[in-house]
């Protein structure tokens, strides 16, 4: 099992941020509230907060809403800068 601290260190080594910080940056970005960004995710209005403090797991379910309205791949969100060949 590997830990919530070891993906959130390996996901910074790659970017330059965690994910959280990364939530963040788009959610500003992109001119959304924590209460507003937790509200169009139908969840309780702290739940960004919680997440961009890493107090709270974000599902898969909700990582692709927030891709899908903030109109990025994942690719960008990851900030993968390399073309991976996963055969």
């Amino acid at each position: 099992v590997v830990s919530e601290e070891y993906l959130s260190t390996q996901f910074k080594k790659e970017t330059g941020m965690t994910f959280s910080e990364t939530v963040r940056k788009y959610r500003i970005e992109k001119g959304f509230s924590q209460e507003e960004l937790s509200y169009k995710l139908s969840k309780n209005l702290k739940y960004i907060g919680h997440v961009e403090r890493c107090e709270r797991k974000i599902s898969n379910t909700a990582i692709i809403q927030l891709l899908d309205m903030w109109q990025i791949t994942p690719a960008d969100f990851y900030a993968f800068d390399e073309v991976y060949n996963w055969n």
